[in-house]
């Protein structure tokens, strides 16, 4: 589905006005009730037009994630870059589920070729697959980058969330399993990293992403919304990880993580990545896993592919 009905905005939307806008929007549905009587999604994208990246902002980037300096925008700084247009779709009036608390299930990018900091972005959003969950209602959230002089598309990333313990009238059975990560036996292999995250971690992340969303910001603010402490960024999370799989993969790539665990602040995570050759020799994919080395408790499973 691609909406027909864009809704153009003159600027990038403030991450911090739209999270002050849910938090008043979650107050008036405490009254209303969870979505207000709607259980339908917007039939509208919205898009901005002409975005450039901040250098400043990209270098902070690549130094907290460890990615390699260079002029080509990493895939999850260009998610953090259409991070607020797609926020602006899930802060609509019409907008059925709560934003704040919402959980992030997996994410699905395609890169189809390098993106230079200079170059000047249209980014569009839109909203889709309203379904119902075991544990709620989900919905996938789109973002497509385009070259803003040729309209060419240069990236594609669709976010799956999970708004826990609201359920819509006449959206599937609650009984559902749509969208549920598999949590299969799980041997934790010898790992090839082990990250130390710092109880800063969430707002170093916010810093360089715009996405101050509470549960991440501090042990207080994520309480405060219902977790026994902040957590880890899930986007902060699978971009370390895609930096960790570094220069083997090529300038066109598919890129899936599925998030199964939150990883709470302060924490260790053991990571490994593995390398699968094609045919000829030449690198064809990278999966990696995550897990919490003392407990043995998987936080995420991705891969990265290489598209001809």
């Amino acid at each position: 589905m691609n909406p027909a009905q864009p809704v153009i905005l003159g600027e990038l939307p403030s991450l911090s006005k739209l999270y002050v806008n849910a938090a008043a929007t979650a107050a008036r549905r405490r009254v209303l009730g969870a979505s207000g009587g709607k259980n339908k999604l917007p039939a509208v994208s919205h898009e901005v037009r002409g975005v450039r990246a901040d250098v400043g902002n990209l270098t902070a980037y690549q130094h907290l994630l460890g990615e390699t300096a260079s002029d080509a925008l990493p895939a999850g700084f260009v998610h953090a870059l259409a991070f607020p247009v797609s926020m602006s779709v899930m802060n609509r009036d019409d907008f059925p589920l709560p934003l704040l608390g919402m959980i992030h299930l997996k994410n699905h990018v395609q890169q189809y070729a390098p993106i230079q900091f200079s170059e000047a972005l249209d980014i569009r959003s839109w909203a889709e697959g309203l379904s119902g969950h075991r544990a709620g209602t989900q919905l996938d959230v789109v973002a497509e980058v385009r070259a803003a002089s040729t309209h060419e598309l240069l990236w594609r990333g669709v976010s799956t969330y999970l708004a826990k313990g609201v359920f819509l009238p006449g959206i599937d059975k609650p009984g559902s399993s749509n969208g549920t990560v598999t949590m299969a036996d799980f041997s934790p292999p010898d790992p090839t990293a082990l990250w130390q995250l710092g109880l800063d971690t969430g707002r170093s992340y916010a810093a360089v992403s715009g996405d101050f969303n509470p549960i991440h910001l501090s042990v207080l603010s994520a309480k405060a919304l219902g977790l026994r402490g902040s957590i880890a960024h899930g986007m902060y999370l699978a971009s370390r990880a895609l930096a960790d799989v570094g220069a083997a993969k090529s300038d066109a790539f598919t890129w899936d993580v599925a998030f199964e665990a939150p990883v709470f602040l302060p924490a260790k995570v053991a990571l490994d990545i593995t390398t699968v050759p094609s045919a000829s020799g030449t690198w064809l994919r990278s999966d990696f896993v995550a897990w919490n080395p003392r407990s043995g408790r998987r936080h995420f499973t991705g891969s990265v592919t290489a598209v001809d």
